[in-house]
């Protein structure tokens, strides 16, 4: 193949971005990494400067770096690139149940992974146990990050907060609590109660919030920052606690099969 066949087949794009001693432009990293997977020859172009940067975007009177610029034609950023791909941008506004997606995959393969450790089958009573307890410890952490978000967030819908505003203070750490003396299979007595008691006053809030005023409102279920919405997930959360509180108390009196044996 001619050189003149060759260079009308490889794909040219020029990258304009920050790279400078102690700072490296990640959108520009991953415009770079997109362009040469998409088959572009890059001509990248490193920004070393604050100088620099400054005089680059009065020049092409742009904004923000990094710059693509494909045959000639400014694309824009990494985002206006991957438009251009033909890709899904995400709009970071959007709703997505994709954080509670990941939090239960994750609470169910390890309470899977600790029964197999302790009694060799991952399918056991047990691990069923460990997964709820896995999830409200894992929640609280969530909410624990930020307690002051969380609590502006929790206000919006929660039926006891918003009559006494300091519960949406102690509701995460009171999850924690539960979640871990279940985790442990301890201090059932002090465990069942909280659980039983959040989960009954959130459920009953979620359900009047969603269900009969209809408001459509962001839950707070794994933190303050989340795009989730207010519904099924934080009525699940809370069923789930109601659930294992009676399951364990159900254990307490000796009404349930011994844990660790197969499902």
């Amino acid at each position: 193949m001619s050189d003149a066949a060759v260079s009308a087949v490889v794909k040219t794009a020029q990258l304009h971005r920050i790279m400078m001693p102690d700072h490296t432009c990640p959108y520009g990293l991953k415009a770079l990494d997109l362009l040469k997977r998409s088959g572009f020859a890059v001509e990248d172009h490193h920004l070393a400067t604050r100088q620099e940067v400054e005089a680059f975007k009065a020049s092409h009177d742009v904004a923000t770096t990094p710059q693509i610029f494909i045959d000639d034609r400014r694309i824009g950023g990494y985002d206006d690139l991957r438009r251009f791909l033909g890709k899904r941008v995400t709009d970071p506004k959007a709703t997505s149940y994709r954080p509670v997606m990941a939090l239960f995959g994750m609470t169910l393969l390890m309470a899977l992974a600790a029964s197999f450790a302790v009694y060799g089958t991952p399918f056991t009573l047990r691990a069923g146990e460990w997964f709820i307890a896995f999830s409200m410890a894992i929640l609280a952490l969530l909410k624990l990050q930020n307690v002051e978000s969380f609590a502006t967030m929790f206000l919006n819908y929660d039926l006891l907060a918003k009559r006494w505003v300091p519960y949406s203070y102690i509701y995460p750490f009171a999850e924690g609590l539960a979640g871990i003396l279940m985790i442990a299979g301890a201090l059932t007595w002090l465990s069942v109660p909280i659980a039983l008691v959040i989960g009954t006053i959130g459920a009953v809030s979620v359900f009047k919030a969603v269900y009969l005023d209809r408001r459509e409102l962001k839950c707070a279920c794994v933190g303050g920052s989340s795009n989730v919405p207010l519904g099924f997930v934080s009525l699940t959360e809370n069923l789930m606690m109601i659930g294992m509180a009676l399951w364990m108390a159900l254990g307490a009196f000796g009404l349930l099969p011994v844990v660790g044996h197969g499902m």
